[in-house]
């Protein structure tokens, strides 16, 4: 055996993408996707480790009931899967969005098609869009939800407030960066 075969890759190299790269202006707007679960994330970690973030009474009796415990194991797992599903947003506008890094088990260095990038992130941005506005316009509200008298008021209130307001941007600057990746991987095509 020659010491080039021995150097050769396990894997196939990827087939050549044409990259028409993401405009700046795009790859802002990922980036401030990308940023708007960072204090959401914040806030709940601060729940989970039993910072006293404003409910009181029954209210707080339930959701501090298993924190520690499984509480905090949830609300720490949500907030790292919210910022690593808006950490995806980059992905449209990186190359490793057009070809997977190589150090990936099974699929590195394996071109993405582009519908497997836009329909998720359609979904996700359609997603994300309805939950933030339903749940920020009053869709959740009730005796047991953020109209309670026992849910955070006043400065508690307006940091929550605060700190989930991001999440509204979310969803349409997904949308937007989703359009122009579809529309960068159809010209990069031709």
């Amino acid at each position: 055996m020659s010491a080039s075969t021995l150097a050769a890759p396990l894997r196939p190299a990827a087939p050549a993408v044409p990259a028409v790269p993401a405009a700046p202006w795009a790859v802002r707007v990922a980036q401030l996707a990308a940023l708007t679960a960072v204090p959401s994330g914040l806030w709940r970690v601060a729940l989970g480790v039993g910072v006293p973030v404003g409910f009181s009474g029954t209210m707080e009796a339930q959701l501090t009931a298993h924190m520690p415990g499984w509480g905090t194991a949830y609300v720490l797992a949500l907030s790292g899967l919210a910022e690593l599903l808006a950490f995806l947003s980059l992905g449209l506008v990186r190359p490793w969005g057009r070809v997977t890094p190589r150090r990936l088990p099974l699929i590195g260095g394996r071109r993405v098609r582009p519908l497997a990038a836009v329909i998720p992130a359609g979904l996700g941005a359609l997603a994300v869009t309805v939950i933030t506005f339903a749940a920020g316009f009053g869709g959740w509200y009730g005796p047991d939800a953020m109209g309670s008298p026992e849910a955070p008021q006043g400065a508690a209130g307006l940091v929550m407030t605060l700190c989930y307001v991001p999440l509204l941007a979310w969803g349409p600057l997904l949308a937007v960066v989703t359009v122009d990746y579809y529309r960068r991987a159809r010209a990069g095509s031709r």
